[in-house]
Parts: C-alpha cells; sequence; structure tokens
C-alpha cells in the first residue's frame, strides 16, 4: 500500500514528531516549571458499543511497545528550530534525546467477556499512562491514534482510501470559496497515518488551486495540527495550548479559584507576551476563565505581575480563545459581550473553534462571527481524517471512534474537567461538586453535544 507520493504508508507511528504541536508546546512549559511532577492519564471510550476485538488489542499491544524505538531526527531538530521559533534550545536538545518507555509508562488490558470466541471476541480496553509530566505527555496522541487505527483494521474493515483526497479538496475549496480560514486538527482520531497524509494531499492541492484560479476567494488553509503532516508537507504546524495545562495546575495548587490565572501566568512565564497567545477556556467553565482573563500579564521568562495595574491583560495581549464544547452561537455572544466590557473593540480578535466541525458548521459559525465584528478560525478534525463511507453500502458512513486520554492525576491529586457542555465533564463526583462551588460553575447541557452518537447521525 502506498501514499499519494509514492511513499510506503506505514502501519502505526513512526516519527515522534507525528502528534500536535500543543503536546510540543505543553512539554516545553513542563520542563521549565514542573519537571518533577508526577502524573497519570486515562483512555475513555465515548462510543463504548465500539468495541476492540482481541485480534485488534494483540495488534495494538504490538504497536505500543515498537514506540520505545522512536527518535527525532536530526532533520526535523532542525525543521522544528527553523519553524518553531518559540521552542527554545534547552528543550530542542532534551527533545533531541528524549525517548518513550512504554513498557515503564504505560498500562494496558483487554476485559473480554469470558474467555472463549478467539480473536474476534470483542472487549473493553482499559488504557493508561504514568509518570513524570514530562516524560508522559507524549503519549496521549499516538495512543488515540494507534486505537482508532486498530479498530478500523480489525473491527470495521468496510471500507477503503479510494477518494480520500478528493474528498479532503473538495471540503477544502467549499470552505475556501465560503471565506473560511481553517487548519487540520485531526490526528487523534484519523482512520490511519495514510488517511490522513492523503486529507493533508487534498487540503494542499484546494488551496494551490485556490491560489491560481484567480477567483480571489477570502478563506485559507493555514496548515495542520500535526507536526510531522506540516514538515511533511511544507504547511503551518497550529496550536497552543490544551485542557491538560489547566487541569495539572489546578491539581497542584489545589487551588481551582486561581488556576486560570496560575496556568496562563505559566504560560506567558514560558514563551511571552503575545507568542502561542490563543486561549482555551473551557476547562473549569467559560465564565470562570473570562474572570482570569480580565488579569494583567507578566512579562516573559516570570509568573509574576512586575507593576500591577499597569501590565495589559491576558484578554489584550491574547490574540483570542479556543471554543471546544458547549453551543458556539452562544459563545460568540458570551466572548463579543466579554470584549466589549472589556473595552477591546479590535474586530482582529479571534475565536478559533474545535469541537466537532464540518463545512457546514463552519460557514454557519464563521456568519456569526463576522456579525460580531469577530475574527473565526476553525480547527476541523474528525470530519476530515475520519470521513467514510462502507464499501459495501455507500449510503452508510463508516462512523468514528469517540476516543480521549484526559489527564486523570497530577501531584498525587485527582484531575478534573468541568466543560462548557455536562457531556464532556471528566473526575470523580465529589470532587466535581466542591469544585462546582469554587469556581461558581453552571452546568450546561448542548443539544448538539451527543458524544456517544457525535457522528453517527
Amino acid at each position: 500500500m502506498a501514499t499519494t507520493n509514492g511513499e510506503p504508508a506505514p502501519e502505526g507511528i513512526h516519527s515522534l514528531l507525528d502528534t500536535d504541536l500543543y503536546k510540543l508546546t505543553m512539554q516545553c512549559a513542563v520542563l521549565k516549571f514542573f519537571p518533577d511532577i508526577t502524573v497519570s492519564y486515562k483512555f475513555t471510550n465515548r462510543t463504548p458499543h465500539m468495541q476492540l476485538n482481541r485480534r485488534a488489542y494483540k495488534w495494538l499491544e504490538a504497536q505500543v511497545a515498537k514506540l520505545e524505538n522512536i527518535q527525532v531526527t536530526d532533520d526535523e531538530i532542525a525543521w522544528l528550530k527553523k519553524t518553531c521559533r518559540y521552542l527554545d534550545e534547552g528543550y530542542l536538545l532534551y527533545l533531541k534525546e528524549f525517548r518513550l518507555r512504554p513498557k515503564e509508562h504505560v498500562k494496558m488490558d483487554f476485559n473480554a467477556e469470558g474467555e472463549y470466541g478467539g480473536d474476534d471476541v470483542f472487549g473493553e480496553l482499559h488504557l493508561s499512562t504514568h509518570g513524570l509530566w514530562a516524560e508522559t505527555i507524549l503519549y496521549e496522541i499516538p495512543l488515540l491514534a494507534l486505537v482508532s487505527e486498530a479498530y478500523f483494521k480489525f473491527v470495521d474493515k468496510d471500507w477503503t482510501h479510494d477518494g480520500q483526497v478528493e474528498n479532503a479538496k473538495q471540503k477544502g475549496l467549499r470552505l475556501l470559496e465560503a471565506g473560511c480560514v481553517f487548519s487540520e486538527f485531526g490526528s487523534r482520531r484519523r482512520r490511519d497515518y495514510k488517511a490522513h497524509s492523503m486529507v493533508l494531499q487534498g487540503l494542499v492541492d484546494a488551496q494551490k488551486e485556490e491560489d491560481t484560479n484567480g477567483e480571489g476567494w477570502a478563506g485559507k488553509f493555514t496548515g495542520t495540527s500535526n507536526v510531522h503532516m506540516a514538515m511533511r508537507f511544507g504547511v503551518s504546524p497550529i496550536g497552543t495550548v490544551a485542557h491538560e495545562w489547566f487541569m495539572a495546575i489546578a491539581a497542584i495548587t489545589d487551588n481551582y479559584s486561581h488556576a486560570n490565572e496560575k496556568a496562563l501566568q505559566y504560560w506567558t512565564g514560558t514563551f511571552g507576551r503575545g507568542v502561542l497567545s490563543i486561549a482555551l477556556t473551557d476547562t473549569f467553565g467559560t465564565p470562570a476563565f473570562l474572570r482570569s482573563f480580565t488579569r494583567p500579564a507578566p512579562k516573559s521568562g516570570t509568573t509574576d505581575t512586575e507593576t500591577e495595574g499597569q501590565d495589559p491583560s491576558y484578554a489584550e495581549i491574547f490574540t483570542g480563545v479556543r471554543q471546544d464544547s458547549g453551543d458556539p452561537l452562544e459563545y460568540i455572544k458570551t466572548i463579543k459581550s466579554f470584549y466589549d466590557s472589556q473595552g477591546i473593540t479590535d474586530s482582529k480578535k479571534v475565536i478559533v473553534f474545535s469541537d466537532s466541525l464540518n463545512v457546514e458548521k463552519c460557514i454557519k459559525y464563521k456568519q456569526a462571527c463576522d456579525a460580531a465584528d469577530l475574527t473565526p478560525s476553525f480547527g476541523v478534525g474528525t470530519f476530515f481524517t475520519n470521513d467514510f463511507r462502507h464499501a459495501s453500502k455507500p449510503e452508510k458512513k463508516s462512523v468514528p471512534l469517540n476516543i480521549v486520554i484526559k489527564l486523570s492525576e497530577a501531584a498525587g491529586r485527582p484531575a478534573v474537567k468541568l466543560s462548557d457542555d455536562k457531556g464532556k465533564n471528566t473526575g470523580d463526583d465529589e470532587l466535581i461538586r466542591r469544585i462546582k462551588e469554587e469556581v461558581g460553575y453552571e452546568e450546561k447541557v448542548w443539544v448538539g453535544g451527543d458524544e456517544a452518537h457525535r457522528w453517527d447521525k
């Protein structure tokens, strides 16, 4: 089997950079401020009716074991140094010597009903990682990608790669024509490496066609969250920070009412003001985050404001915010009202949408942002990298898994996430109740947030 440019399509993971950019940026920040913190991560299948069989689990075990053989190449380090200038020399030296140690860090188990049925018996996958934060932070994306690949290699096999380049190109052209600025965010739930690379090829082809067709469309394909794919296809790596940054700092400090502000302080203390400055707002509910967003921002290299009251606020120095849960249209209203209340009238303030997008949703949210005088951008994930039909019945969708790996513990304390939609909340119920009171969290349920059936409607 070959990719679109004639190179072999690898099975599994073959580059440490075959991950999302925000894992590298967070690893850089972790090394600076939390090098000795121990954490745990836990896998959750939000589509529990879609399970692996034993054959898929055995393949997954073998692929996870092979992760120990991967290391960053000199060419990859040189590319990072040139492309991601915010990653300092000390971090790149660390990354050059870095190795995953799955035998030490990863725990896997397959719980099948009964001992019989052979390799075709289905069961529940239990998957977790534990170790130093700086050493375990890079497992999430490859593990999720491997679980998805295992399912579609051994369980749902009624599909082909045929047409994926053209499908992605047509989606890209529709977004470009509609004036949408967008990137590809689909690493974690891709069907496999080949499908991912075909999607990138299609999106690159769409941008090239737009550049040469003379239509003058306002849309733009800006790049991909996957660092390896960005390097391979000559596009920009896209990303800033994930929920685990806020979750871990909250658990480490055991102070949830100030966790958002501390997380922002450590972030700007690593990269400086205005660098990697798209803020993720929904780890403990967007309202709680926005209260911290009004606070003064420290200068690079410190976590303390030098002249409180005179320093600009995080809301002023950050390019914008990312929406990842809840009702996007309500979110636009909330962010517009917030900026207005702060006297920030800059129409260049960005909202990056990243929650289960497709072409129609992107266009809808763009129109709403235009009306609110905000600048939208879209990180489109599963709709790009895992959008397939059954080969035997093209009218029937081959439904993606909805799988996540979330931080479950940091510094010996449980980690919690409270999003803008109840369906995405994670953590111990008793702790969640305590944190809701601490941060003034109001539980919300979004009608579009059915996690078990997100993509099969």
